[in-house]
């Protein structure tokens, strides 16, 4: 049981790592770099990322609060698969295809 417990420490840490790093990456990117990109704003991916770090932080992975926990994991790695790769592309000027 103390090994599940260890388990679950880390897979809660580790998340609210991913969304801190997911924020702080919308953070310091380019305004414009987002409508370059045809994503939402940057304000309002620094607000998704940002309440998405601090519901992982508040809620536990199990429990009730987990119905906070996955919509924000889902949110932060949305940011990290779909709209990083688009502003690291738009801001290196596209493929070389």
């Amino acid at each position: 049981m103390l090994v599940a417990i260890w388990i679950l420490n880390v897979i809660h840490w580790g998340s609210a790592l991913v969304g801190l790093f997911a924020f702080v990456h919308a953070l310091l990117q380019r305004a414009d770099a987002y409508s370059a990109a045809d994503r939402k704003t940057k304000p309002i991916w620094m607000l998704i990322t940002g309440g998405a770090t601090l519901a992982m932080v508040l809620f536990p992975v199990m429990g009730p609060g987990m119905i906070f926990y996955v919509p924000a994991m889902a949110a932060a790695l949305v940011y990290i698969v779909d709209v990083r790769p688009k502003l690291i592309e738009v801001q290196r000027g596209g493929s070389s295809w």
